[in-house]
């Protein structure tokens, strides 16, 4: 009878672990816990590296494409008068043209667009500004009188981006003042600002008019000369240059 008890008792007990077993189970979870803990450490900055990489190569992306089809789109346009230049000024950190007024709040008609540098708190940026295109000589932009508006940032740290200019006799300038004429292509060379090394994303913009209306209209001797640093008759009685193959 006590034997029974005692088998009873036995059979009805509760199985578990021991706390023996219990510490040895933490432990190794501690140990699995600790080696994805290092891993993922390791690994982590190695991914967030070539994220931001892929980004800041995408943002470059849309910033060229934005920069040569604004150039592109630049538009012959001069005030007039005796002493009118073209509204053009190129420099090798910056360009400021005339171009048909682009955006979803964009009324018809023209806008001066400036593309330029600026320092903001992450350093130096390309900034592109416009104001609506009013009847001013091109040399009141080189005092300030117009206030350009809507910035918005096209490269940034650590891209830098500088300008030159060539004409149909493809020879790069670095500056583009009082000519008459807008030049056939503007180069457009990206830099890493860190390593000064030119990027491979370098481009080319050719422009789709360089010379005035009259150009088309007549059949005499041809508008524009060979210098294209100096002022370029661009009067009736003169025919439109041919387009010039992309600059090498």
């Amino acid at each position: 009878m006590k034997n029974r008890r005692i088998a009873a008792r036995r059979g009805s007990g509760v199985c578990g672990f021991t706390l023996l077993e219990a510490l040895i189970a933490v432990a190794l979870m501690g140990v699995l816990l600790a080696t994805l803990a290092t891993v993922t450490a390791q690994w982590m900055p190695g991914w967030k590296a070539g994220f931001d990489r892929v980004q800041r190569a995408d943002l470059l992306g849309l910033g060229l494409d934005r920069i040569a089809a604004d150039l592109a789109a630049a538009e012959f346009v001069s005030p007039g008068g005796a002493n009118a230049r073209l509204l053009f000024d190129g420099t090798p950190s910056s360009v400021t043209f005339v171009r048909s007024a682009i955006g979803p709040n964009a009324s018809d008609g023209l806008e001066i667009v400036r593309l330029g540098e600026s320092d903001d708190e992450r350093g130096r940026v390309l900034v592109r500004a416009r104001v609506p295109f009013v009847p001013v000589m091109a040399k009141d932009l080189d005092t300030g009188e117009l206030e350009f508006t809507n910035p918005i940032v096209l490269v940034r740290p650590p891209f830098r981006v500088s300008f030159a200019f060539a004409g149909r006799d493809r020879i790069w300038q670095e500056t583009w003042h009082d000519v008459s004429q807008l030049p056939n292509a503007v180069r457009v060379t990206v830099r890493n600002a860190v390593t000064d090394q030119i990027l491979p994303v370098s481009t080319a913009a050719l422009l789709n008019v360089n010379a005035p209306a009259e150009c088309a209209r007549s059949t005499g001797t041809a508008c524009g000369g060979q210098n294209n640093g100096g002022a370029i008759p661009n009067g009736p009685g003169t025919t439109q240059p041919g387009p010039a193959p992309p600059p090498q």
